[in-house]
């Protein structure tokens, strides 16, 4: 069953979302933002201001999820204007960043990270993840661009929506398992084996 806005402010209230916004917020003062914080059915994240990295092309090497090369990776510069805090993701281009809120998933619940319409409609593409029961940290966020042109990705604004779905409790949690992403930092995670 997936959960509402009650649960999700009774679990917040618990350490389930840190820092938690228990409205949705789609002003700062005047400035108009992307939606962040509580809505009916969900929680939406916002892009930690700390780090965005793109990938970049390589002549003659492959990613590899086995043996992954930090040299496959470049940050990227963190703007700011009269409408916020952002970073560049080019065209056709695929970058990761992360969470601003720290994540703590009851044993009983899996949440599942979708993109927000809003990116959605200007090309980017958020990678739909799931977060297991019982995982901690801050979740790392992947983007494609799929537009012909480059995109702003707001930091300290909502990126994508979180759905928590209850199930019967499972017989072995992520935290059971010692699951080689948990207590992920504020910061880009690599691919690990």
């Amino acid at each position: 069953m997936i959960k509402n806005d009650t649960w999700i402010v009774e679990m917040a209230k618990a350490g389930m979302i840190t820092p938690f916004e228990p409205h949705l917020v789609r002003h700062t003062g005047e400035l108009p933002v992307i939606s962040y914080g509580l809505s009916s059915y969900g929680y939406d994240l916002r892009l930690s201001p700390r780090e965005f990295r793109i990938f970049k092309h390589i002549p003659g090497t492959v990613v590899d999820p086995k043996n992954f090369s930090q040299a496959n990776l470049e940050s990227v510069e963190l703007h700011e204007d009269e409408f916020g805090s952002y970073f560049i993701l080019p065209a056709h281009s695929y970058g990761l960043g992360v969470a601003l809120e720290r994540l703590e998933v009851p044993e009983n619940i899996t949440v599942i990270c979708i993109g927000k319409s809003t990116y959605a409609r200007c090309g980017i593409i958020a990678n739909l993840t799931p977060a297991e029961a019982g995982w901690r940290g801050y979740l790392t966020l992947e983007f494609s661009n799929a537009s012909s042109a480059d995109c702003r990705i707001y930091a300290n604004e909502g990126i994508v929506q979180l759905l928590f779905l209850e199930g019967s409790p499972c017989a072995v949690s992520y935290e059971t398992r010692r699951g080689k992403y948990q207590d992920q930092p504020e910061q880009v995670t690599l691919a690990r084996v």
